[in-house]
């Protein structure tokens, strides 16, 4: 697990997603805000509790399509872990069950 909470991938450094000058490059760094908040978002939701990424959408009130891609990346960077139990989602399949490592 890494030593500090860094929601944009690395060890504190840049900080947040920057670009050099305006336009797409611009663009892409907000993007990469977006998904950050919304990553900080699904771990302080998964802190003290095992839930399904669906599970986790309904609680931040937020579409599954944005959630599912945070909760794969927060797994992917050490920060959740498979609980190894499984529920059913909304279209019936058997989903992860997740929790937080802190």
């Amino acid at each position: 697990m890494p030593d500090q909470l860094d929601l944009f991938g690395g060890y504190g450094y840049p900080g947040s997603p920057g670009y050099k000058a305006p336009g797409p490059s611009q663009e892409a760094a907000e993007a990469m805000k977006d998904s950050a908040r919304l990553r900080a978002m699904a771990l302080r939701v998964l802190q003290g509790e095992s839930l399904t990424a669906d599970e986790v959408a309904a609680r931040l009130r937020r579409s599954v399509l944005a959630i599912r891609p945070r909760v794969s990346e927060l797994s992917a960077m050490g920060f959740i872990v498979d609980t190894g139990v499984r529920r059913k989602n909304s279209s019936g399949r058997r989903a992860t069950v997740w929790r937080s490592l802190k």
